[in-house]
């Protein structure tokens, strides 16, 4: 059966991004699960995408290296085709502390990781989707955060401070592409219930939360899949708060 589309998952080995890939895959898309280090994570999530009959493949590349990240759009080319839907959903915390504690490498590797990777793919999938580069069109989904809205003070002001970014580059790029046929939208997760929480964190925050649970990753997928198939085609320079009322 024919794919839905292409899509390359960053961060795809491991909570939201492996939640995205296998979601996506049951919605029919082929899916590249990139991965930063854990390779046989990537694998095991490949494993489940071919389970529901779509073709997956893996690439390592950190998202704070340019050169890796041409050269997995490359690989995705060559083994899968055209990528038709981006999902940025590879991003790092940062140390946890006041803003005077910070150093400028804790700032310089959040936001090279979080905002100059998550251009850098924009770039290359508009590249590809592009009628101007002899694309026909394609979607791309940017992972914020409720940081954005809520400033992390005492936390991660740093890394909110990076999904703000995400945001604002969010509802730019939807608008300088919008007439390529090609839409961006960002889907703001609240406490999700991933490997990357802080467990003290956790029986802490969430009696607090209006819903009074932590979301989890899928819940997060359906959010970031839907955003990318036609379903949504006339969404786009949007944020969907997948929050909880938070």
């Amino acid at each position: 059966m024919k794919a839905t589309g292409i899509m390359i998952v960053t961060g795809g080995s491991r909570g939201i991004g492996a939640a995205t890939s296998v979601l996506a895959a049951q919605r029919g898309f082929d899916v590249c699960i990139n991965y930063h280090s854990n390779k046989e994570r990537a694998q095991q999530v490949a494993r489940e995408v071919e389970s529901h009959g779509r073709r997956a493949m893996i690439y390592q590349a950190d998202m704070a290296n340019e050169s890796q990240i041409v050269a997995m759009f490359a690989a995705v080319d060559s083994e899968l085709g055209r990528v038709t839907a981006l999902i940025n959903s590879a991003g790092v915390n940062g140390s946890i502390g006041r803003v005077d504690q910070l150093t400028a490498a804790d700032i310089g590797r959040l936001l090279q990781t979080n905002v100059q990777g998550t251009l850098l793919c924009c770039k290359e999938a508009i590249l590809r989707m592009s009628p101007r580069h002899g694309g026909e069109g394609g979607a791309i989904v940017n992972l914020s955060s409720a940081a954005a809205r809520l400033g992390a003070a005492g936390r991660n002001v740093h890394y909110a401070a990076s999904k703000g970014a995400i945001e604002v580059i969010t509802f730019g790029l939807a608008q300088e592409v919008a007439g390529e046929n090609i839409r961006v939208n960002a889907v703001s997760p609240g406490v999700i219930d991933t490997e990357m929480q802080d467990p003290a964190r956790m029986v802490d925050i969430i009696p607090k939360l209006p819903m009074g649970r932590a979301g989890t990753a899928a819940e997060v997928a359906e959010a970031l899949v839907w955003l990318a198939s036609s379903q949504a085609s006339y969404v786009s320079g949007t944020v969907l708060n997948v929050s909880g009322a938070r």
